[in-house]
């Protein structure tokens, strides 16, 4: 029997689960799947195993199974689980949050710009889960999952918008699978250098790190490297010099939109990291540079929103969709823009 981690799951998900795979040896005896995984995963229980089967987060040869399952030889079984615990403590600090949509099972956040998602290397105050911790003290800690209660998704730093927080493990498991699945709805708004030949498009091309910079994502348009990324993209307003962009992801790679806006030739505006701080289109004149300038000072990071997220409830089946509306930040700049362009 061969185990590997598996490949095909989005890399924003990546570090807050782990997903194995089990191709079975031709000599193996009918077993059942819960008491196989259980035996072969560590920090694996029978009831962790049997929620995961209940929310279709086990696969055998591409379908779901039930507990009883029996393995035979040559089948294909996906698991995704929670990491093995770490040893992460999450000071609960008193930190405003804009709670957009809350019940007894999860909650929706506004993130802003500027906050970090969960405590890291260089983070370890300030970030959005000590904020959670401090707001919701019997948010459960997820087995698996120590140190990010309740995370199923993030977004960069200086990205805003909309995340869905899970409140119990069998709650985070269900939405994982959605995202797993792709049938998350997720829409952003980004303020790209240029205007697009078309007015839509889809950008196919597997993104991955940089062999230059690997803070950087760059992206594989032949499929050489890094993981399959699809971002379908059309146009809201022609500003001249920047465009307006309604970005919808298909996968949810690291950095997908700022890699991918970059490749088609319109990066972020003010994106350090893509090269979108820097005047990519426009005069020379010295009105136009302190203009920008100007546009820099006011939106000193990627001009890139989450918008809306769109999912199914895990306990109630319902239809959810939630809008935040574009912060200060990002709604100035883009009037100083309308207006350059009509007055000029």
């Amino acid at each position: 029997m061969s185990m590997q981690a598996d490949e095909d799951f989005d890399e924003e998900e990546v570090d807050l689960y782990e997903h194995y795979r089990f191709v079975i040896d031709k000599g193996q005896t009918p077993t059942r799947i819960d008491k196989f995984l259980t035996d072969k995963i560590a920090f694996a229980t029978r009831n962790k195993i049997q929620q995961a089967i209940d929310v279709g987060a086990i696969q055998v040869n591409g379908e779901s199974v039930k507990g009883s399952y029996k393995v035979k030889p040559l089948d294909d079984i996906r698991v995704m689980m929670g990491k093995p615990p770490r040893d992460t403590e999450v000071v609960p600090e008193d930190i405003p949050l804009d709670f957009v949509f809350e019940d007894n099972y999860l909650l929706v956040v506004n993130k802003p710009a500027g906050m970090v998602v969960h405590p890291a290397h260089g983070n370890w105050s300030g970030t959005l889960v000590n904020g959670l911790v401090y707001h919701f003290q019997q948010l459960p800690e997820m087995k698996g999952n120590e140190g990010r209660p309740g995370l199923v998704h993030r977004i960069d730093k200086d990205t805003s918008g909309l995340l869905v927080i899970a409140k119990a493990e069998e709650v985070m498991t269900h939405l994982a699978k959605q995202f797993f699945h792709h049938t998350i709805a997720r829409t952003y708004l980004a303020l790209v250098w240029g205007e697009p030949e078309e007015d839509s498009g889809t950008i196919t091309g597997h993104v991955g790190r940089s062999a230059k910079n690997r803070k950087v994502m760059d992206v594989f348009a032949d499929g050489s490297q890094g993981k399959h990324a699809v971002t379908h993209w059309k146009v809201l307003k022609r500003l001249r010099y920047v465009s307006l962009i309604q970005c919808n992801l298909e996968t949810g790679r690291t950095h997908q939109i700022r890699a991918h806006m970059k490749y088609l030739g319109h990066p972020l505006f003010n994106d350090a990291m893509y090269g979108g701080d820097k005047i990519r289109k426009g005069t020379q004149f010295s009105k136009y540079k302190a203009f920008v300038h100007n546009a820099f000072e006011l939106l000193p990071r990627q001009a890139l929103h989450a918008m809306s997220l769109g999912f199914i409830h895990p306990v109630s089946n319902e239809k959810l969709y939630f809008e935040a509306p574009l912060p200060e930040d990002f709604q100035t700049v883009l009037d100083k823009w309308e207006n350059y362009v009509n007055f000029e």
